[in-house]
């Protein structure tokens, strides 16, 4: 059972950090995606209150079954995780979070852009 709550964790992760990057692109998935920026910031932000900055419940929910399988010397990003395991390097931890806070803070500006601001000329004739 935990090998697959492993793959299936690192599966949400990749599609989760792929939807919060790129889901403002698509009129359809706007709302959603505003809402998945949310709370992921909430995530980071208020839950990281109690648990330190940069807190992801999904992350922490992973690492537990990673551990259960024996793995160890786990980051504290998955992101970190994984880059390092994608390009297999050991990247800086503090250069990753600072990507990974410019990484959805550009998309949380252009999700708002997008759902709030930008307002599509009709094509009706």
């Amino acid at each position: 059972m935990y090998p697959f709550l492993d793959i299936l964790f690192y599966l949400l992760h990749v599609l989760l950090m792929g939807f919060n990057l790129s889901g403002w692109i698509w009129r359809s998935t706007r709302k959603l995606h505003l809402i998945s920026l949310s709370l992921t910031l909430g995530s980071w932000s208020i839950l990281g209150i109690w648990y330190g900055f940069g807190y992801c419940f999904l992350t922490h929910w992973h690492w537990n079954v990673k551990r259960l399988l024996g793995e160890t010397d786990l980051p504290n990003s998955f992101v970190k995780y994984f880059l390092d395991g994608l390009l297999r390097s050991d990247f800086d931890a503090g250069m990753i979070d600072i990507i990974t806070g410019l990484g959805l803070a550009l998309p949380i500006v252009l999700s708002l852009y997008f759902n709030f601001v930008y307002q599509p000329k009709s094509t009706t004739v």
